[in-house]
């Protein structure tokens, strides 16, 4: 590999600023051709149903099926595929498993309430929601832990219907995946994908339930379909390609470092792995090792595609300016592989997961560590989180007042409410003004009447 086929900055550059702007630039934004792709295939979902299903199935699937049942897997298909696993991969799938839930379980938020002094009470309910739905890539990209990683926490949350969408072109099951469903505690899967299997789950047809919420990754017809359902019901995220952003102060094995990029970047050619170092030879060994490293590698020309799109070795002044970047950038995995990473994570503002140490490989947290590996991409971890139990739940919030109470807030919703011209409003909370207050009420009814 080239040397140069993965950019070399510096802030010290003039242009450096716009050439990590145009490194960094992301639109997710499907093309129009696209988006009209799309828009006719969940209108025909939403006409025609299962019989849209089967035709479009058939179609982009390669699978002549005749009625739903031939893309319907009861739990125990999903038994049967764990039963089949050898029993390294069932050992495996089983401490992910538990350890995905033993994480989960600590975001549990409760319900809450507290009472005022006349006796008014305030509070919060949180509930589950109904259905979710659960989307998994299929063919080439089968990823048993996406699968864990988006129905697990919506079981931790309470939900009790949890239905699952995966394609399976030319017919081809992955039984990992099938597998892995099992563990997560899914109760039925469709055997069906792309925009077609956003739409099932958005409106709903004969056979497939219609859920309260999507989750998980799809291409870009599947992200191009759940933003034109969001608001007929949630959404986890619109996600781009997969980041990486390392900052190592030197002492960490190139080779290792090399690696770590190489994870990100192996996904697809659109991934990004960023190295920050204030240690110029330091940066220098990386790009030996990558160098070295790359043709050792199954998926070496996505890599070395996503490097030289994508990739950067950057170098920085110090400690303060890599910070800087990093809430500049607000990666989507963060590694600070430095010294003292935790202090360094106190400063750190936007990430979507951070990861702490030498031996804190991202790659653990895609798989095992416990944390969600559903992330906010492209700078969007400025505002968003990772995915969780609280993305599975609603909250309600709870009013009651006690008559001093209602006669207290009466008063102040009532001048609020005459100063925005509600007159109903107003008169809504007077009518529970108590005592002296009542006859001002009155006479404010008088006044309205005239």
């Amino acid at each position: 590999m080239d040397k140069q086929s993965i950019h070399r900055l510096s802030t010290g550059q003039p242009d450096f600023v716009s050439r990590l702007d145009t490194l960094l630039d992301w639109e997710s934004v499907s093309s129009a051709d696209i988006q009209q792709s799309v828009d006719r295939i969940i209108a025909d979902v939403r006409s025609r149903g299962d019989a849209a299903i089967i035709d479009l199935t058939r179609q982009f699937d390669r699978l002549d099926v005749q009625d739903m049942s031939a893309l319907t897997l009861g739990a125990e298909r999903l038994e049967q595929a764990w039963q089949g696993l050898p029993e390294e991969q069932r050992q495996a799938l089983a401490v992910a498993g538990d350890r995905i839930r033993a994480y989960h379980e600590q975001q549990k938020p409760e319900s809450w309430s507290y009472q005022e002094a006349d006796g008014t009470l305030l509070g919060q309910k949180v509930t589950p929601l109904d259905r979710a739905g659960v989307y998994v890539p299929g063919g080439k990209a089968a990823y048993p832990s996406s699968v864990l990683m988006n129905v697990i926490p919506a079981h931790v949350a309470g939900v009790k219907d949890i239905v699952m969408v995966v394609p399976t072109p030319d017919g081809v099951l992955n039984e990992l995946v099938l597998a892995a469903a099992h563990v997560a505690g899914v109760g039925q899967v469709f055997t069906i994908g792309g925009a077609q299997a956003v739409a099932a789950l958005a409106y709903g047809t004969e056979t497939i339930p219609k859920v309260d919420k999507i989750v998980g990754p799809g291409n870009i017809f599947v992200a191009t379909a759940k933003r034109a359902v969001f608001g007929q019901v949630g959404i986890d995220m619109i996600a781009g390609p997969s980041e990486i952003l390392v900052v190592s102060d030197g002492g960490t094995d190139p080779d290792w470092l090399a690696m770590d990029l190489f994870s990100q970047a192996e996904h697809d050619e659109d991934a990004q792995a960023i190295l920050i170092s204030w240690d110029q030879q330091h940066l220098d060994a990386v790009a030996e090792s990558i160098e070295r490293l790359l043709p050792t590698l199954e998926r070496a020309e996505i890599i070395r595609a996503s490097l030289s799109r994508r990739g950067a070795l950057i170098l920085v002044e110090d400690e303060a300016q890599a910070l800087s970047l990093v809430n500049r950038i607000a990666p989507e995995h963060l590694e600070l592989s430095v010294e003292e990473p935790q202090r360094l994570a106190e400063q750190v503002r936007h990430a979507g997961a951070i990861f702490m140490g030498r031996y804190t490989a991202e790659a653990l947290g895609d798989y095992c560590a416990g944390p969600n590996h559903v992330l906010p991409t492209s700078g969007t971890a400025r505002f968003s989180s990772p995915l969780g139990v609280y993305d599975f739940q609603k909250r309600s919030s709870l009013i009651q007042c006690s008559p001093q109470g209602a006669s207290t807030l009466g008063q102040t919703a009532s001048v609020l409410a005459r100063g925005e011209s509600l007159t109903a409003h107003a008169r809504s909370a007077e009518n529970r003004i108590d005592g002296h207050s009542r006859a001002e009420n009155n006479s404010r009814v008088e006044s309205d009447r005239h």
